[in-house]
């Protein structure tokens, strides 16, 4: 079994356990933004994805249809996640959180162009980050059907 997908996979549980005992028993008593607002810090901080172009904290080889792809969205993402900070604060109904097709692409790209030998230092993305990642997607699209389904429907 490759290591980083091991890394992964148990981060992921970690991180998931964390939200199972701390945020999903109190969900139901949160309005949306309490939720929303620290996961979009969280992914504010996305940019860090731009250390797959940075020399020295990657390996010389990595495949750059994995490195420019994953770059380019994490910070396309975390600019996105900043913007929605405020419409999330003021409980704008138009507030949308974006990131999850990032996250998918640079997972499958990174599997199909086996970029994980050549990560060096940035090796801590996948390991931690995107496992946090991955779970406050969880949390969000939970938060946001949650609040759908209280919405009065218009008739």
């Amino acid at each position: 079994m490759n290591i980083l997908t091991l890394n992964l996979a148990f981060s992921t549980l970690v991180f998931w356990v964390a939200a199972k005992l701390y945020v999903l028993p109190r969900l139901s008593d949160c309005e949306p933004r309490t939720i929303l607002l620290p996961v979009l810090l969280l992914h504010s901080l996305r940019h860090l994805g731009l250390m797959f172009l940075a020399p020295g904290a990657i390996y010389s080889g990595i495949p750059p249809q994995f490195t420019h792809p994953a770059a380019c969205g994490d910070l396309l993402t975390a600019v996105l996640a900043l913007l929605a900070i405020p419409a999330v604060a003021s409980r704008a109904r138009s507030a949308k959180v974006v990131g999850s097709l990032d996250l998918i692409d640079a997972i499958t790209l990174a599997t199909v162009y086996d970029a994980s030998p050549f990560m060096g230092a940035a090796y801590w993305i996948p390991a931690f980050w995107v496992p946090a990642l991955l779970v406050t997607h969880y949390l969000t699209f939970l938060v946001l059907l949650r609040a759908r389904w209280q919405q009065p429907v218009n008739a």
